[in-house]
């Protein structure tokens, strides 16, 4: 017979938010690309311009996620997980806002860094939470559960803001920010 994992409330809580921001990571990326013909539409912009909208976030993601990890270990976790989610979620809103491409091209940029810290940061700190073995591997389970399901939520809740506005898939992740890094 397996026993079960116990984990203490603040660990919950700790779980609860690094498997938010995660999956909050992966919503922005899917809701974008489902926004996309209604922000060509609005903003004018043929299709090499909206490849740039979705390309910015990965070159943001890519270019600093291995940096991303280890200056969390260097200046703190905490620290540097808030600040990535800070800068996501003002660069969220600054993309919801702008009529600019050049703007909005940019904000998908920034918004590719910051996730690039938040995601090995929730890494790092679950592993330095969650005593190794059984516990460490729920933990690990559930928050990449949460990643994968966002990438998959994303398509429907992409198309859901964009009924109402293209500007909502960038928006929708400002208060979920604000709520998550609160409970921080």
């Amino acid at each position: 017979m397996v026993s079960a994992v116990h984990w203490t409330r603040a660990q919950w809580l700790l779980l609860m938010v690094v498997c938010t921001v995660l999956a909050l990571d992966g919503l922005d990326v899917s809701m974008v690309g489902v926004a996309l013909p209604s922000i060509g539409q609005e903003l004018n912009l043929g299709t090499d311009s909206l490849q740039w909208i979705v390309s910015a976030y990965v070159l943001g993601y890519g270019s600093l996620l291995l940096l991303g990890g280890r200056l969390a270990d260097l200046l703190g976790r905490r620290r540097i997980f808030l600040i990535a989610l800070t800068v996501f979620a003002a660069a969220s809103l600054l993309g919801g806002l702008v009529d600019d491409p050049a703007i909005l091209i940019a904000t998908r940029f920034i918004k590719g860094l910051a996730a690039a810290f938040t995601a090995p940061t929730g890494f790092s700190i679950i592993t330095t939470n969650f005593a190794e073995g059984r516990e460490r591997n729920k933990a690990l389970f559930i928050f990449t559960t949460f990643g994968a399901s966002g990438f998959s939520l994303g398509l429907v809740v992409g198309g859901l803001m964009t009924s109402l506005s293209w500007r909502w898939t960038f928006l929708v992740s400002v208060p979920i920010a604000v709520v998550v890094a609160s409970w921080a």
